[in-house]
């Protein structure tokens, strides 16, 4: 079969062609000051990769958080959304208190790690059905924290150790940064150590053990025991 040919289904139910990437590189959020902006984000540690303006009417800031693939966009007539409109951006980390711990140390406000005691609450910054604290069982995509721009657009930290089945190509392990494969390494290095109590021996064999637990962890698989 050639790289064109029908592969799985989409969301709608239309076939799909394989091999045809389609990256999401940029969202625009609204701003009603952009040097307000531009300073923010630069105080969460994202990097600068545009400032571009052309007289009064028209300015283009981009910045990208550390890691991401996708970038944000903000500025002068870039957009006609309303300043703040912008709710629940994801930002997916490895470990959701030391994201927290880190911007708050920049000085940036940010709501305490919480789960959800009710479906839906951590699009509600005000909602009751935040529970405080992360998920009981730390499991994925569970725990969160929450902050939001000068102008009210709203960011959620998620903490997502292990990929849901699907999510990831099992024929390509990749991590963002040097932080989410350190991150990956140590609960790797955990898994090992019980593995090893339950052998009752030391095994010579660790790189190919730590290895396969981090591909099937990213990947959503089992689990080597």
């Amino acid at each position: 079969m050639s790289s064109t040919d029908l592969g799985s289904s989409d969301a709608s139910g239309i076939a799909s062609v394989k091999n045809l990437d389609m990256k999401l590189e940029v969202v625009v959020i609204p701003v009603s000051d952009v040097d307000r902006a531009k300073e923010f984000y630069a105080s969460l540690g994202w990097r600068l990769d545009a400032d571009v303006a052309a007289g009064d009417d028209f300015h283009l800031v981009q910045v990208t958080p550390p890691g991401s693939g996708c970038s944000v966009q903000f500025g002068t007539n870039i957009t006609s959304a309303t300043p703040g409109s912008a709710q629940g951006l994801y930002l997916i980390v490895p470990d959701v208190q030391a994201a927290r711990d880190e911007l708050v140390a920049r000085g940036v406000e940010v709501s305490e790690v919480f789960h959800e005691g009710t479906r839906g609450a951590r699009f509600h910054q005000a909602a009751t059905g935040r529970v405080s604290g992360p998920a009981p069982d730390r499991g994925s995509y569970r725990s969160f924290a929450s902050f939001s721009d000068p102008d009210g657009n709203s960011w959620l930290f998620q903490e997502v150790t292990t990929r849901l089945p699907g999510r990831i190509d099992t024929a390509e392990t990749s991590f963002a940064s040097a932080s989410d494969l350190a991150s990956a390494l140590r609960r790797a290095s955990a898994a090992h150590g019980e593995h090893e109590e339950r052998t009752g021996e030391a095994d010579p064999n660790w790189p190919d053990w730590y290895a396969e637990y981090m591909v099937a962890e990213q990947a959503g698989e089992e689990l080597p025991a």
